[in-house]
């Protein structure tokens, strides 16, 4: 048995998973941004675990550009955790083997092992949640460029740039991740309507009130489909892949999935060149079989291909 995490910037996913994919329990905690509380959950978590099955090693999906020794380039949102190598001081600290891979690439894994991409040689995944993972699966393996950063395709900038300030302000982190993008933008928009409003932190709330007519939560999810198609068309017309795969918390999501579908139809159809070539070469859009458990899995592949 291994013991996954699959951390992100709001929530740390973990679980017990067997040696064939299947999670035996799981649950998650809030992510920590002090260092020492950060590494004294996932121990304790371990030892609990270690309670109840015998652990052969851990696997850790994590945002940002992981280099192959474990060694934090960046960690996403998670500020604190730039330059840490959580391979060196999670073996120290409990004896154990332990991987770690790029969130979008742990889901890209995963589906092939046991997902959506098992049939797929050649394919992409995105991550959406508090900023936008990616991974580049190229002839059956993951794609990870010279440092180890090939899939940040959140940093890549689809509007107009600023005249002046930060250009990652129109970046695919800013404008289509679900908490750094979607709710973040709905939440400004909404205090500079009635700066008395209460705040809403879940993406289905914003979702479910545009399909109720709320006009404002209309106005952000359609701005918000459309930086999404746009990206997705262009990382198509770049690698021309098998398929697209999304994943995060928000791929379960029933309306954003028929909304998204809709919104690729039209920015496609009014592309000359990729509406020539729709129902034949331009990949397919679709979410990730294993949903919110994608990374975690993901994470024990690798932890599991090294024992094994």
């Amino acid at each position: 048995m291994y013991v996954g995490f699959d951390i992100g910037g709001t929530t740390i996913k973990y679980g017990v998973v067997d040696e064939v994919g299947n999670i035996l329990e799981k649950s998650s905690i809030a992510t920590n941004y002090d260092k020492t509380a950060f590494y004294n959950d996932l121990v304790s978590i371990i030892e609990d675990a270690q309670q109840r099955y015998t652990i052969k090693g851990v696997g850790i999906s994590a945002p940002g550009v992981v280099q192959k020794d474990g060694y934090m380039l960046t960690a996403g949102a998670i500020r604190p955790l730039y330059g840490e190598n959580f391979k060196v001081v999670l073996e120290a600290r409990t004896g154990l083997p332990v991987t770690v891979e790029n969130d979008a690439n742990a889901v890209a894994i995963a589906e092939k092992w046991i997902g959506n991409a098992q049939d797929f040689d050649n394919y992409l995944c995105l991550v959406l949640g508090t900023g936008v993972g990616g991974g580049i699966v190229i002839n059956g393996q993951v794609y990870r460029g010279a440092h180890g950063m090939a899939g940040e395709f959140g940093w890549t900038v689809i509007k107009d740039l600023p005249a002046t300030g930060d250009i990652e302000e129109v970046s695919v982190n800013k404008k289509t991740a679900v908490a750094g993008g979607l709710v973040k933008l709905y939440n400004k928009a909404l205090q500079l309507k009635n700066p008395q409003a209460e705040r809403l932190n879940d993406a289905r709330e914003i979702f479910q009130l545009a399909e109720a007519g709320d006009v404002l939560a209309e106005e952000i999810t359609r701005q918000f489909y459309l930086d999404l198609a746009v990206c997705l068309i262009n990382l198509i017309s770049c690698f021309d892949p098998e398929a697209i795969l999304l994943g995060g918390g928000v791929s379960s999501n029933e309306i954003f999935h028929r909304r998204l579908q809709e919104t690729l139809v039209e920015v496609e159809s009014r592309h000359e060149s990729i509406n020539a070539l729709r129902g034949k070469t331009i990949a397919p859009v679709i979410s990730t079989n294993l949903k919110n458990d994608a990374g975690l899995i993901g994470a024990v592949y690798q932890i599991h291909q090294l024992m094994k």
